[in-house]
């Protein structure tokens, strides 16, 4: 079994053996599915031991970078080590009974039955109630110290929205974020679409919630999966400690284009992270040299949707305030690029099929003074 990651950032496993989708040729038993099962995971226990931080291409929980998702970590080798202990101590009871009292040739009497035995009623009745009640108390003491940590004075504040099929972020004021010139204490800072700006070594308290439909905020190096619910108010927190850019995904199927709701976590030192706030705090950019572009945006129903400054004020789709200082475009679909750009404007099902960004029939000179406008939002 191989991981692969797909064209659209998804992982997916595929077999080197036998089709997915159709397992009857590999005919394993449910025994020696479960051997092979042991031996990958003592195959693949020294990489998950020596797990270091820092970002990776592949999210895993046994990578962690952030407080949270740390004690997560700690909490799954211990599940881990107690269910491997458990299988060993089985197995080899199993081995040792196959082997110490196989029936033997000469051997007809019939063995010594233990039925209704009190010590071996209560050694498989108590043994398991025990084993349980570690796990529970393992599993409160982590949910107890992640759901009831008090955040510090310099703890950023955001909102993220779920969309179909991508995400929104807010910044309200905070010790880091000042909103100056803002008269409007109620409107967020900052507010941007698909990746996350956070300062490393420092907590973020991010408030959930949905827009349509059931979505899932799960980033695994950096904190468990959270549910975002409509007319429900979730919360989270991460508290990263390296730079880099971390990998998530929305993990509540969402509709036709779920797999493609991907989420980019961007964490920067903390002078990068008030140069990236000066940024977005900046106004709409302006340019006699895209006017032509600029006028395309607003005689369509372009700004009946986005938000480009005090220009268009539409809340359907992404903020556009700042389009160009994003890596990606359709929530991690496509790189932002000036091709990609001009697809999805001409033809967003190119990209990603089913989305609810209509194409707007433009010709290809508006097509081409919209993606040069596009592009000077900076």
């Amino acid at each position: 079994m191989q991981q692969v990651v797909g064209s659209n950032g998804a992982m997916h496993l595929r077999s080197t053996n036998c089709e997915i989708r159709n397992l009857t040729p590999c005919r394993l038993s449910s025994r020696a599915s479960r051997v092979l099962l042991a031996i990958s995971v003592a195959a693949h226990a020294p990489a998950i031991l020596a797990s270091t931080g820092g970002p990776s291409s592949t999210p895993s929980i046994f990578n962690p970078a952030s407080t949270p998702a740390a004690e997560i970590h700690r909490l799954s080798l211990f599940v881990i080590a107690i269910c491997l202990a458990i299988f060993l101590v089985v197995f080899s009871l199993i081995v040792y009974s196959t082997i110490k009292f196989r029936k033997k040739a000469d051997d007809n009497q019939e063995p010594p039955q233990i039925y209704g035995s009190n010590q071996v009623e209560l050694a498989w009745t108590v043994i398991p109630i025990l084993i349980v009640v570690v796990l529970f108390l393992a599993a409160a003491r982590v949910i107890h110290a992640v759901e009831d940590a008090q955040f510090p004075p310099n703890t950023i504040e955001v909102t993220a929205t779920g969309h179909q099929f991508w995400w929104e972020f807010q910044y309200p004021a905070s010790a880091q974020i000042r909103c100056p010139g803002r008269s409007d204490s109620t409107s967020p800072c900052i507010t941007t679409a698909n990746e996350l700006h956070v300062p490393v070594g420092a907590p973020t308290h991010i408030v959930l919630l949905s827009a349509d439909t059931d979505h899932s905020f799960w980033v695994p190096q950096l904190a468990g999966k959270i549910d975002l619910i409509p007319n429900r108010r979730n919360e989270m927190w991460i508290e990263p400690h390296d730079v880099g850019h971390y990998v998530g995904q929305c993990a509540q199927y969402c509709g036709t284009q779920h797999a493609k709701m991907l989420l980019n976590v961007m964490v920067d030192t903390p002078e990068d992270f008030q140069k990236w706030v000066q940024q977005q705090e900046a106004p709409a950019m302006v340019s006699d040299q895209v006017a032509a572009g600029r006028k395309v945006f607003e005689t369509n129903a372009c700004m009946n949707c986005h938000t480009i400054g005090t220009i268009a004020q539409g809340r359907f789709g992404p903020d556009l305030t700042h389009l160009m200082s994003r890596t990606t475009i359709a929530a991690g679909a496509a790189p932002n690029t000036q091709e990609n750009l001009t697809l999805w404007v001409k033809t967003p099902d190119a990209i990603k099929p089913g989305c609810l960004m209509p194409a707007m029939q433009l010709d290809d000179q508006d097509v081409t003074a919209l993606v040069a406008y596009l592009m000077s939002l900076h």
